[in-house]
């Protein structure tokens, strides 16, 4: 059988739960650190796990799609060498399945 397919508000409430913050923060503007990650790591998740563009995704954050695009190709240049990332995103990927 098929995995059930996710959708983009499964995964951003996953990661803000994970971090333990608000999907309003999440979605939000706000540029502190403990949102950026999280936000970048959401991104980066609901465009690997669901068929969504750039626009579309960017619509689900409030963004526009070159932000999405930003955050795409920094988790993936970050995520080899950055353990932490790594595990991180492998505990994600857990609590979604």
């Amino acid at each position: 059988s098929q995995p059930k397919a996710l959708t983009g508000d499964e995964i951003i409430g996953t990661v803000a739960a994970f971090f333990n913050i608000k999907i309003s923060d999440l979605k939000g503007t706000r540029r502190l650190k403990r949102f950026v990650r999280p936000r970048h790591i959401a991104m980066w998740m609901v465009r690997e796990h669901t068929q969504h563009s750039f626009p579309e995704i960017g619509r689900l954050f409030g963004r526009d799609h070159a932000t999405v695009q930003h955050a795409c190709k920094k988790i993936r240049a970050s995520r080899e060498s950055d353990a932490d990332l790594k595990s991180t995103i492998e505990a994600l990927k857990r609590n979604l399945s």
